[in-house]
């Protein structure tokens, strides 16, 4: 039986990798998004893209759940997926938006925030070039494999 929510807002589980596939392992939201588009599981659309825009809060707010997969250089543990809120207002300041700003601006302007999540993937290289770090390509594995079990999980509502 569908998930009545999904009919309301249509398009189920949607991932959004984001980073600078240029710069090495800044690439990894990007190649999630890219490997999960890939396996077309059912119920579940990716988009990959350089950075967060306003324009991806319209897809956001058709979402019924939304991932959202970036580098983290900082990190300290493997790969982490956490919960997001959106943020108080959906005013974007700049060109490039973050995962809280754009669950805002979907409710304020479209009037659906989905559950959402951050994935983040701990990288280590970020010079000039595509070729990924072993850390990130590991990251990249596991990350997949986390969504693919999110969603599978969300079908099951």
């Amino acid at each position: 039986m569908a998930n009545p929510d999904e009919n309301a807002h249509g398009d189920g589980l949607l991932v959004i990798g984001y980073g600078n596939e240029l710069r090495c392992d800044d690439g990894v939201g990007p190649r999630v998004a890219a490997a999960l588009e890939r396996l077309k599981l059912p119920g579940v659309r990716s988009i990959a893209c350089h950075q967060l825009t306003p324009e991806l809060a319209e897809p956001v707010s058709r979402a019924t759940r939304v991932v959202f997969v970036d580098a983290a250089a900082d990190a300290t543990a493997g790969i982490q997926l956490r919960e997001l809120k959106p943020a108080e207002t959906g005013q974007v300041m700049a060109h490039a938006a973050d995962p809280q700003s754009l669950l805002a601006l979907a409710r304020d302007v479209f009037g659906h925030c989905p559950a959402a999540w951050w994935l983040t993937i701990p990288v280590e290289k970020f010079e000039f070039g595509d070729e990924l770090s072993p850390l990130a390509r590991q990251g990249v594995e596991l990350a997949s494999e986390r969504i693919q079990a999110l969603a599978r999980n969300v079908a099951k509502v």
